[in-house]
């Protein structure tokens, strides 16, 4: 970790105060601790966690750039499917995880030019720090129609309309399994005597023992082959089929379909870690100041929520869904050889192509009630891969 920048002295405090709160907490509960409730303390203890603190996260000055930040033009394309499928069921958005709150004013903007403004704009965020951002960035973005958006401490117990969430899952956290010759392991964390975290491995039992044979059996895993499994994100999605009543989710993340998330080439698994802008494995470097994540394995997604009764509506990847929505015609009306068009060409470029985020970052739409085929999956539909 030499080639990572140096936190400042208070970030550093700020780090060993949650370090030692994990430790003992892993003392307590008799000296290990499972990855996922490890990655959940990291990301989201309260006060002190990297999503929970006050520290900047998104864009040039943080530790990594989500798709909104890059451009309106993410937001501006987005929002002709958010409006197709409120179209199709009611005039309200449910945004789960709002970041800076960019994407909001974004898609708020748009839908108000189109003359399809949501009723309602909900915002469900854990962050306190987050939310006072994402008010921030509306009132000034968007003034007109903060009067729209309301902020959520939980999921509705129903829900007619848009739900979207961008890089969500990939934040949730996840288990960590190991195929070994004599069986399957869970890998959590112990502390070393110093009072350092290590891996520390002990036989998976359970839910999640099912799921890893499950996985084992359908992709052939070798003795040796790591990687994760979470039951968080499978929680999440089946959640939805008791709560939503008509509409459709738009999740968006960087993930692969089950077989290829498991891929014999990929036996260390997805984990990692964001600290500005640089990307490293260890999720034991400065706890509570980097980000951590693994990427989603869409097929778990969708055989969580068919199974309380939620149908897949497309899925593909994030380039041609943008190219469906019609990306291209909004950066056509930038006047052509502007600054503005020179700086929103690099971003779109950024979005589409299959080296960028174009491949690596998939949409999947989950729903209830809605009849039309979805204009983002027009072309390019890709669910028989999951």
């Amino acid at each position: 970790m030499n080639n990572l920048p140096i936190p400042a002295p208070e970030a550093q405090a700020h780090s060993q105060q949650l370090q030692k709160a994990i430790a003992d907490e892993i003392l307590v509960a008799g000296g290990w601790m499972s990855f996922a409730r490890f990655m959940e303390q990291l990301l989201y203890a309260p006060g002190l966690g990297y999503y929970t603190a006050g520290a900047r996260k998104f864009g040039a000055a943080g530790d990594f750039v989500t798709a909104p930040e890059l451009t309106a033009l993410f937001g501006q394309s987005l929002a002709r499917q958010v409006a197709q499928v409120m179209a199709n069921s009611a005039p309200v958005v449910l945004e789960v995880g709002a970041g800076s709150g960019r994407l909001a004013a974004d898609l708020l903007l748009s839908l108000e030019r189109m003359e399809c403004l949501p009723e309602r704009y909900f915002i469900l965020d854990l962050s306190a720090d987050l939310r006072q951002r994402q008010q921030q960035h509306i009132a000034a973005a968007a003034p007109h129609l903060i009067g729209r958006v309301a902020w959520l401490d939980s999921l509705p117990e129903e829900f007619s309309g848009v739900v979207v969430a961008n890089e969500l899952l990939d934040a949730m956290p996840a288990h960590i399994l190991a195929w070994r010759e004599d069986g399957i392991y869970e890998r959590g964390v112990s502390c070393d005597a110093a009072g350092g975290f290590i891996w520390d491995e002990r036989l998976a039992s359970g839910t999640l023992l099912q799921a890893a044979e499950e996985i084992g059996a359908q992709c052939n895993l070798p003795p040796g082959f790591e990687s994760e499994v979470s039951l968080a994100v499978r929680a999440w999605s089946a959640e939805w089929g008791h709560r939503l009543k008509k509409g459709a989710l738009l999740l968006i993340d960087y993930g692969f379909p089950r077989r290829e998330f498991y891929h014999q080439q990929r036996g260390r698994g997805t984990l990692m870690c964001h600290y500005r802008h640089h990307a490293h494995p260890d999720p034991f470097y400065l706890p509570g100041l980097q980000d951590v994540t693994v990427h989603v394995d869409f097929t778990s997604v969708i055989a969580a929520a068919h199974a309380t009764g939620l149908e897949l509506l497309g899925y593909t990847n994030q380039g041609q869904f943008l190219l469906n929505c019609g990306i291209l015609d909004r950066l056509a009306e930038i006047p052509n050889g502007t600054p503005e068009y020179v700086r929103a060409t690099g971003a779109v470029n950024t979005l589409l192509m299959p080296h960028e985020m174009g491949e690596l970052f998939k949409v999947i739409a989950l729903g209830r009630g809605i009849d039309e085929a979805l204009l983002g999956f027009a072309s390019g539909d890709q669910g028989w891969r999951l």
